[in-house]
């Protein structure tokens, strides 16, 4: 292995915002590595798309990254991730890896009986994959899925807190809670930002499985294995770099609030070019 593939960096994408709270793990979890961040703001959301679309659009954010000569990719998306993983690594030729089996595997690993809960996007839910990657381990697991389209515009509007979330969130939930379940996945990445209120409504008997967290060791195992793990802290120039296919300013501040450093600036890509 080359030594300067260590210091590559790791391509991170999105159909928008939510992805950077995958970033956010990387960044607490692989200090050491640099990360180049795809955000799709002008044809979000995907959670509603076909399979086949986000399928498109997930290969031309893929060939962007791959300009950028990354070492790895990350799909920080779980809707992508469900359609287009598979299909992905079947094309490419570098390390690549969703939010949806570390997600799934973790969920199986903390329940006592059997019983797991998945919020996510309309397309994550429908496409019934956290339900069938968890049967494989426990086959007589019950999943029960519940969509959360509003979820996405309540997080992305700064409304975590405000009571109209709440509201929002015991009506999607009160299914889960009356089928006894004991493990919930946060199947969105916007989800992460929610929650201390999804745990406080669920109640302590119920663990919250955030797919962001896990995604993030799994990059780390999978940077070792591979041994393309960088070995020391980039020096220099910011060590991570935001792209977005539209709204720029308000990608920023969202950023801002979430990440433990301020980003400067971020570039916006013809992404249709690819």
């Amino acid at each position: 292995m080359q030594t300067n593939e260590r210091d590559k960096a790791i391509g991170v994408f999105d159909s928008g915002i939510g992805g950077l709270t995958v970033v956010r793990e990387i960044m607490r979890n692989i200090p050491n590595e640099r990360i180049i961040y795809f955000g799709d703001t002008a044809r979000l959301p995907y959670g509603s798309k076909s399979k086949d679309t986000v399928i498109g659009f997930s290969r031309q954010i893929v060939r962007f990254l791959q300009e950028q000569d990354v070492k790895a990719i990350v799909i920080a998306c779980n809707t992508a991730s469900a359609f287009a993983l598979d299909t992905l690594q079947e094309e490419i030729d570098i390390p690549i890896i969703g939010v949806v089996k570390p997600g799934a595997k973790v969920a199986c690993e903390a329940t006592r009986n059997g019983r797991i809960g998945v919020i996510a996007t309309k397309g994550t839910i429908g496409s019934g994959l956290y339900g069938n990657l968890i049967r494989r381990t426990l086959p007589n697991a019950k999943v029960f899925g519940q969509p959360c389209p509003l979820f996405v515009p309540l997080v992305e509007e700064g409304w975590r807190k405000d009571p109209i979330t709440r509201e929002v969130a015991q009506r999607y939930l009160v299914d889960l809670k009356e089928n006894d379940i004991d493990t919930l996945i946060l199947g969105c990445t916007h989800y992460p930002l929610l929650r201390s209120l999804v745990g406080e409504l669920m109640g302590p008997q119920v663990t919250l499985v955030n797919p962001a967290y896990e995604t993030a060791l799994q990059l780390r195992n999978l940077l070792q294995e591979q041994g393309i793990a960088s070995q020391e802290k980039p020096e220099g120039e910011t060590p991570y770099k935001f792209f977005v296919s539209d709204a720029v300013e308000s990608f920023k501040d969202f950023a801002n609030s979430i990440l433990p450093i301020d980003i400067a600036r971020a570039q916006k890509v013809d992404i249709e070019s690819y």
